[in-house]
């Protein structure tokens, strides 16, 4: 080929441009793939934060449920630690209910987690406390208890003691009962016959018997006291029907012995402590008087105290 004179021959640039595209190519690729490492470790640090957040809620979570198992099953042994917890529901449910929100979020933060242990560990404070109080309250319960036993024991010793003077007084004044009872003695007892003249005169005869005249005799007695005695007076007659007096109504009275009896008359007579008396009084019965065995008994402080009998022909 022939050129003109003065004339270079045209350079070739073609193989530079090809390494600087290839160069360029290199280079975005290299910073491709650094960017694609980059990312990747970002994402795996992410991941790694996500799923270290996961695992502390999953522990946080934890920590709460334990709380509760732990709060339920004291309320379940302890009545007393019950009744403390549902006086103080309010309270303790804006804990649980605050605790609640935080361990159920999906993107819970550190922070939220960090509210969350400060809360749960506040709830097991609370817990403490219960069981503190609790365990102070039983001991004043233990002390109360044994107070209670100290006190009935007293109260059963003294009430032991009381009983025994009781008996002891009753028994005492029982004898002093008994011993005041009065004893009749020297009886007598007689029919008499009411003339027209206004004249009295003894007799045997049941046909002229108009009363019986009773008298007998109450003997010393130094612990009666002084004062008005009662004494009812039975009588009998021959077929041992008991012998009205007429116009008086008869009644009964206790024996010691004997339940009650039906009494003919009750006599009052005015007794001085120490000194024997001399009681005589009439009985008049209502029905005509009949041939045979009349009996008299003579009762005070529900014991009999005499008797005696009359016959009448």
């Amino acid at each position: 080929m022939n050129y003109a004179q003065g004339s270079e021959p045209k350079k070739d640039n073609r193989g530079l441009i090809y390494g600087v595209l290839v160069a360029a190519l290199l280079g975005t690729w290299g910073y491709i793939i650094y960017d694609k490492s980059k990312t990747d470790e970002l994402i795996q640090s992410k991941d790694v934060q996500y799923a270290s957040l996961d695992s502390s809620r999953n522990m946080v979570q934890q920590e709460y449920e334990n709380a509760l198992l732990r709060l339920d099953e004291l309320s379940g042994q302890n009545t007393h630690l019950d009744s403390l917890i549902r006086s103080r529901d309010t309270e303790l449910s804006t804990v649980k209910q605050r605790i609640s929100q935080l361990v159920r979020k999906q993107n819970a933060s550190t922070a939220d987690l960090t509210e969350a242990r400060r809360l749960i560990e506040q709830l097991n404070g609370k817990i403490d406390g219960y069981i503190e109080e609790i365990e102070r309250l039983q001991g004043e319960n233990l002390v109360l208890k044994q107070d209670k036993r100290r006190l009935t024991t007293e109260k059963e010793d003294l009430e032991q003691s009381l009983n025994s003077t009781q008996s002891a007084r009753q028994a005492a004044e029982e004898k002093v009962d008994v011993a005041s009872t009065l004893h009749a003695s020297n009886f007598s007892i007689v029919a008499v016959n009411e003339r027209n003249n206004g004249k009295e005169r003894t007799t045997s005869a049941a046909r002229r018997a108009d009363k019986f005249r009773i008298s007998f005799e109450l003997d010393e007695n130094r612990v009666a006291p002084s004062g008005e005695k009662d004494l009812y007076i039975i009588v009998f007659d021959p077929a041992g029907k008991l012998v009205s007096e007429q116009g008086l109504p008869s009644g009964n009275f206790k024996t010691r012995q004997d339940g009650e009896k039906q009494y003919s008359n009750r006599v009052t007579v005015t007794y001085e402590q120490g000194q024997a008396k001399l009681v005589s009084f009439d009985l008049r019965q209502a029905d005509k008087y009949q041939k045979g065995d009349y009996k008299v008994e003579v009762y005070h402080n529900g014991f009999k105290i005499g008797e005696n009998t009359v016959q009448l022909k």
